[in-house]
């Protein structure tokens, strides 16, 4: 006992000569439409499963509002762009997230987290990871969650009926972020979210800057989606304007040709990662969820 008694101030000091082992990322995640921060079967589940594989890890799943029943609500009434700058809030103010931060946004939380990196650049988004998020938004909602309940047929009728009114706009998250081809104009000049962050009516050259600071842009697609029409939103792709039947990938937009979003300069860097997984929207295993998507958290 002695003499491991005497040892003692021997390691404390090679301790700190060596220094303590690197802390790993932290990670904020945030839910999609219909679900809340801390479902034990979704966002609950992917933050253990984080928290297992990467030990010491922080991750913070992100909550809009003061319970679990606001939370869900606020995510398809809340204003998307009320939401975005809540959450620009609360990473500003953790401690815990001042050296950087890597994100993972499930369906609308991804398209979300990419206004929190164009418009929040403090503290900064190291990477960030896109899992089924709607990028030129969406233009159906064939499926969507609570299929028994009634607000799914209440947002079809209501985007259906005036998705590009003042009211509609700024009380609907999914109308913020619903793209009629057959309706460029009105999307353009009336969408207060997605053609906002997709540089629709002028270049805004800090969510350019501020997007092309990612190490990686990752874009998770489901090859099998039933939810999200059209499914190539997922890659950044789209409907061809004018039409509701043929669709085009990223690198065919005007968006992508103009480099609007810098997605062009950023490809060519080796920034953008098209990933496609089988199965329907936000369904995928473990094994490939640790194969695939932590390699980008470590």
């Amino acid at each position: 006992m002695a003499a491991l008694g005497a040892a003692g101030p021997v390691l404390a000091l090679l301790g700190l000569c060596l220094g303590p082992a690197a802390a790993a990322t932290p990670l904020v995640i945030w839910h999609g439409m219909g679900d809340s921060c801390c479902n034990p079967v979704s966002m609950g589940y992917i933050q253990k499963l984080v928290e297992q594989k990467i030990p010491g890890i922080y991750v913070l799943s992100l909550k809009i509002g003061s319970n679990l029943v606001q939370d869900m609500e606020n995510s398809f009434f809340m204003n998307a762009n009320d939401q975005v700058s809540e959450v620009c809030s609360q990473l500003a103010t953790d401690p815990r997230l001042k050296g950087g931060y890597n994100a993972m946004g499930f369906s609308q939380g991804g398209q979300f987290l990419r206004a929190v990196a164009q418009r929040c650049p403090s503290p900064p988004m190291l990477n960030l990871i896109s899992v089924g998020g709607q990028h030129q938004g969406v233009y159906g909602f064939p499926r969507c969650p609570g299929e028994s309940s009634h607000i799914c047929d209440w947002i079809r009728k209501t985007l259906d009926l005036g998705a590009y009114t003042k009211a509609v706009q700024e009380h609907l998250v999914q109308a913020e972020y619903w793209h009629d081809p057959l309706k460029e104009e009105d999307y353009r000049k009336n969408s207060i979210f997605l053609a906002d962050i997709n540089q629709e009516r002028g270049i805004n050259e800090t969510y350019k800057k501020n997007l092309m600071a990612l190490k990686k842009f990752v874009m998770v697609k489901f090859l099998n989606d039933t939810m999200v029409d059209p499914p190539i939103s997922e890659w950044f792709g789209f409907y061809k304007s004018g039409q509701a039947k043929e669709t085009i990938p990223l690198q065919e937009t005007s968006l992508y040709k103009e480099d609007r979003l810098g997605l062009q300069e950023m490809d060519k860097a080796g920034k953008l990662v098209f990933l496609g997984v089988k199965g329907d929207h936000l369904h995928f295993s473990e094994e490939w969820f640790d194969s695939t998507i932590l390699p980008f958290l470590q």
